[in-house]
């Protein structure tokens, strides 16, 4: 019994967030003939106001996001294409993020360079993790296999700092950046505002989600080495 709790537990923890970021986003994702234009416009509006030149806007297929890499904003084409409160707050969700990084601000690009080091770390971690009982049975060296574990665990680890060093980028974003922009500009009404605080804060949380299962994925490997860690 106690165990079906646990698992109930970590499954809501996990998987909550991003239910009810999803619920909220489509909540507000109707069309809005007061709201003056799409997420696109909004965002390249944004851009030129902030003197922002060097940053593009496209659609994609791959889900709302800030490339600082190409320097691109790139939206869905629900928040592309749409106008509803939805797609412009995102819009200046992601925009925030270009705002991050054309201001140079420190904890943007040190989780650009977290990903590219993770990215790498978790191709080595995952050759490592299935290489293990290989290795540990063709050398017969407990150490190797060790050192293998130890090789995977890294990879879980800095995917997790990845994590949380996202979480205070995605709040920035949000609430320090979009949030603002949205109310000086008066691109949202009074009465949105509620409404517009909760989609930023979906915004923000989707990446909790992703925090608590890089975490307990590294848990259940902790649990599955542990044998062999103590060797």
């Amino acid at each position: 019994m106690h165990v079906v709790i646990l698992i109930s537990v970590i499954l809501l923890l996990v998987f909550g967030p991003q239910l009810w970021a999803r619920h909220v986003l489509q909540r507000y994702s109707q069309h809005d003939e007061k709201i003056a234009g799409t997420g696109a416009e909004l965002a390249r509006h944004l851009l030129v106001r902030y003197g922002i030149s060097d940053i593009t806007v496209e659609e994609t297929e791959a889900g709302d996001h800030y490339d600082p890499v190409s320097k691109t904003i790139r939206l869905s084409k629900q928040s592309y294409d749409a106008k509803s409160l939805t797609a412009i707050a995102i819009a200046a969700h992601e925009t925030g993020h270009a705002l991050q990084h054309h201001r140079g601000e420190s904890l943007l690009a040190m989780r650009t360079r977290l990903v590219y080091l993770s990215q790498f770390a978790e191709k080595a971690g995952a050759a490592a993790m299935l290489a293990i009982p290989i290795v540990a049975g063709i050398t017969r060296v407990p150490s190797v296999g060790l050192l293998m574990a130890l090789i995977g665990l890294f990879s879980l680890g800095l995917s997790v700092i990845v994590h949380l060093v996202t979480l205070p980028v995605e709040i920035d974003a949000s609430f320090n950046k979009a949030l603002p922009v949205l109310l000086e500009g008066k691109y949202i009404e009074a009465n949105q505002l509620a409404a517009t605080r909760t989609i930023l804060k979906a915004c923000a949380l989707t990446y909790v989600a992703g925090s608590l299962a890089s975490l307990l994925n590294m848990w259940r490997w902790l649990a599955i080495l542990r044998p062999l860690i103590r060797r």
